[in-house]
């Protein structure tokens, strides 16, 4: 099947300014990330940035970068304008890796744009892993998602969920056993006529107070499918801790 993938690379960030040129194992963050991608299934793989150093250092090892604004408010509407500017047609399926995985498997990039072809309903498709950690389900950064037996959430929120009412009734909290407790991973794939309905849209009332943009969609009566990731999926770079182990891992690989 035909997919393309886009990179948002943002220069900007609060607490690792310049992320997508940080160096890792020898090369900047995001050309690990660009390599994943040209090695899954992708026709296509495209870089999109706000800032003229990245978009220079990308055109050097010989990615396709296109330059947008910098006055998106968020990652889905850098999407867009990078599907208006190459012209895609609505039915075409992309898929957003952020430029902060350098570690992404090649497989749930082919697998996410996979879901979304073989589900004609659905508008984004998305991944998730089973979550086996009591603190993971209390911690609101990590965003939790409930689904119905065909796979299409039915809500995704920072707090935790499904809710076990019995089990979570004294002071010791524990995993019960069989409970569907899902995290969900952040890499999507959409049509490309939902990209450009989403950006029309003011921000839902979910949204505002979860801040989780895919509610905007579900609001929006949009069907989000969301399936088991197929192979273990390693965390982003977020903070200096996370840049510090994903340069121990790629050092000790390479």
């Amino acid at each position: 099947m035909s997919y393309t993938v886009i990179i948002p690379a943002r220069f900007a960030s609060s607490r690792l300014p310049g992320k997508p040129l940080l160096d890792i194992a020898g090369k900047p963050m995001i050309q690990h990330v660009w390599e994943r991608a040209v090695d899954s299934d992708a026709s296509r793989v495209v870089i999109a940035t706000e800032d003229q150093r990245v978009f220079d250092v990308c055109q050097g090892f010989g990615a396709e970068v296109i330059m947008t604004l910098a006055t998106h408010e968020s990652g889905t509407d850098r999407l867009q304008e990078v599907v208006t500017k190459l012209q895609l047609s609505d039915e075409e399926i992309v898929v957003n890796v952020q430029g902060d995985e350098p570690l992404i498997p090649k497989a749930a990039i082919a697998q996410v744009a996979e879901n979304l072809a073989a589900k004609p309903s659905a508008g984004i498709a998305t991944l998730g892993e089973a979550i086996n950690d009591i603190e993971v389900i209390f911690n609101p950064n990590a965003v939790k998602a409930v689904a119905d037996r065909q796979g299409y959430a039915l809500y995704f929120s920072r707090a935790p969920m499904p809710w076990c009412r019995d089990d979570w009734a004294g002071e010791e909290l524990s995993l019960p056993d069989n409970a569907p407790f899902l995290r969900h991973i952040g890499i999507y794939a959409y049509r490309v006529g939902f990209l450009h309905e989403f950006v029309r849209w003011p921000m839902g009332v979910l949204e505002s107070f979860e801040k989780l943009e895919q509610l905007r969609a579900m609001e929006n009566g949009v069907r989000i499918h969301i399936a088991t990731a197929c192979v273990d999926i390693p965390g982003g770079v977020d903070t200096e801790a996370d840049l510090q182990n994903v340069r121990k891992i790629l050092a000790a690989s390479s």
